[in-house]
């Protein structure tokens, strides 16, 4: 699903990973763990396509695809981006219509139907049952 070959990327004048490989399977948990400065923002950031990181060398390929040639935009829309822990809350936009505004954008990326409200808070409702969450997280803020 994701493969990285000879990865040689940096940060301004800061050589940070030197020829990185790393196979990562589908339908696994991966961790990828080390001490500061080991690189694993770098890798994170150059598999999104974040403008901080400048690839020098090497691939990283996604479903067969080597994303180094997508913007970070249409890596999005391949299901490819950074999730924070704590992201900056937008004022006036709940969980619900942020969650719906990507999922339509993915969607549409795909050739297939946006969701309207109703059908998408019927398929979140479904989803946090599914895994055992309240359903009171989609009014949250």
């Amino acid at each position: 699903m994701l493969n990285i070959q000879n990865l040689h990327a940096t940060i301004g004048d800061n050589q940070i990973l030197k020829g990185l490989d790393l196979k990562l399977e589908a339908g696994k948990v991966h961790v990828i763990m080390g001490p500061n400065g080991a690189g694993k923002s770098t890798l994170s950031k150059a598999i999104v396509g974040h403008y901080d990181v400048k690839v020098n060398e090497g691939t990283i390929d996604y479903k067969g695809q080597n994303i180094l040639e997508l913007s970070a935009e249409e890596r999005a829309l391949e299901g490819i981006f950074m999730s924070f822990q704590n992201p900056v809350e937008v004022a006036g936009v709940n969980n619900a219509y942020f969650l719906r505004t990507a999922l339509n954008a993915k969607l549409k990326h795909e050739g297939k139907e946006e969701l309207n409200a109703a059908e998408f808070l019927r398929l979140m409702r479904e989803e946090l049952t599914k895994l055992g969450m309240k359903t009171d997280m989609i009014s949250r803020s």
